[in-house]
């Protein structure tokens, strides 16, 4: 799945607009992507942690010429570690639950407009002020 089909199965679900789950999904990938560079991990219970884990410096092998030895630095890279919810959903140990989402009504279709002249105006208040009191 794409992002662009995520998109769409988000849409048929919350029945939000199709800009409105993609400014989400930025949103969200922005959050995590800042997260994980400033070092934090961000845990989403059931589903997973994504964190940043450190990889040593080694050396590697040439595929195409396996007697030339590479060294490869050592850098940051991201991770995902599955929660056990979703572990147990892709082991067959548990189901999927479809998520209970209200989705948003619809705007209400006018079927007979009113005219402005049709509609009452409302009363003026009157400017008198008691006196002696503040």
């Amino acid at each position: 799945m794409n992002r662009a089909e995520l998109i769409d199965e988000i849409v048929k679900i919350t029945g939000q607009s199709k800009t409105e789950v993609r400014d989400s999904i930025s949103g969200f990938m922005h959050i995590i992507t800042s997260s994980i560079l400033k070092g934090h991990k961000v845990t989403l219970v059931g589903f997973g942690t994504f964190e940043q884990r450190h990889r040593r410096a080694r050396t590697g092998v040439n595929p195409q010429n396996p007697s030339q030895k590479l060294k490869i630095a050592a850098a940051k890279v991201p991770a995902f570690r599955a929660g056990r919810e979703l572990k147990a959903i892709i082991n067959g140990q548990s189901r999927l639950v479809a998520p209970k989402i209200e989705k948003k009504a619809s705007k209400p279709v006018k079927s007979s407009p009113i005219k402005k002249s049709a509609a009452k105006k409302p009363a003026k208040k009157s400017a008198s002020k008691k006196k002696g009191r503040r």
